[in-house]
């Protein structure tokens, strides 16, 4: 008779046993959001703006399969919570007005309520405990409505045209700005969306969020420092970002401008504010040690 113990079975399947009692809780969520999933990729996550959502989501599930052993362990032996039943309920109603009237807000946020919904139902509240950041972590996927993008992101690229114009004026360029134009020589470049929209600035925050996750640091200082300092980091970024831009411009002519737009600035908005996270991070270490002797 072959022998059918745990130890036998190839190492994926050994992995995936602990989820076994998950699988009918996970083929029903298949069943409701594979659909939405092909629209969000046809849709919003094919946008410039929202190309970080499919990240965000799959970083999620990576942070909740690294979360499960631990997740498993808090909730042995605790009772469930009948504290999941409104959320189940709100995830249902949010999914259900979504999906009908293809409000994107209200059908992808329902996964959020209801996930946390079946931890309570099927967990208790240690197992929320121990997800509660994965599920944070997902607000960042959920495709915003354009009015309150609109609303947020004019400011911020005047903002950011602003502080590119007065700095790179201070070391001596011919620059101007008006509204959110800048013109550098004979060059005018236009600040967009996607150099200093909310969509950017959203990313950056969860790139923060998921540094300090990871790091976990002991120091309360440095914790709730870098939490502080993820916006403004975020927006120096950014700054580094258009300033770049501009210089390039200016220095090597417009077509050169255009292909550092699409083929580096990304690169360059997420290792400037790497940067300064990991610089900033380094600084609330020394102020720790400075104020522990």
């Amino acid at each position: 008779m072959p022998d059918l113990t745990l130890k036998r079975w190839p190492q994926w399947l050994r992995q995936a046993q602990p989820l076994q009692a998950w699988w009918s809780v996970i083929l029903g969520m298949l069943v409701l959001y594979v659909p939405t999933l092909v629209d969000l990729v046809r849709g919003p996550w094919s946008q410039d703006g929202q190309m970080h959502g499919p990240a965000v989501l799959a970083i999620a599930l990576w942070l909740m399969h690294r979360k499960w052993p631990d997740m498993e362990r808090a909730a042995q032996g605790q009772p469930t919570s009948a504290w999941g039943w409104p959320p189940l309920a709100l995830a249902a109603l949010l999914y259900a007005l979504g999906r009908s009237q293809s409000i994107g807000v209200f059908e992808v946020g329902s996964v959020i309520w209801l996930l946390l919904a079946l931890l309570l139902l099927l967990r208790g509240t240690a197992a929320l405990k121990a997800q509660w950041f994965c599920l944070f972590f997902m607000l960042f996927m959920i495709p915003l409505p354009s009015s309150v993008v609109d609303l947020v992101t004019l400011p911020m690229k005047m903002a950011v045209s602003y502080v590119v114009e007065v700095l790179l004026f201070n070391l001596g360029y011919p620059i101007s700005r008006t509204g959110v134009i800048l013109q550098i020589d004979q060059y005018m470049l236009l600040v967009a969306d996607a150099c200093a929209g909310l969509h950017t600035l959203l990313t950056l925050e969860a790139l923060g969020l998921l540094y300090l996750n990871l790091v976990r640091r002991d120091s309360a200082l440095r914790n709730i420092g870098l939490a502080m300092l993820i916006v403004p980091i975020s927006f120096t970024a950014n700054v580094i970002r258009v300033a770049a831009l501009v210089l390039i411009t200016y220095h090597f002519g417009d077509a050169a401008g255009r292909g550092f737009l699409h083929g580096f600035a990304g690169m360059v908005l997420f290792a400037s504010a790497l940067m300064l996270i990991l610089g900033f991070d380094t600084l609330l270490q020394s102020l720790e040690a400075w104020r522990k002797r």
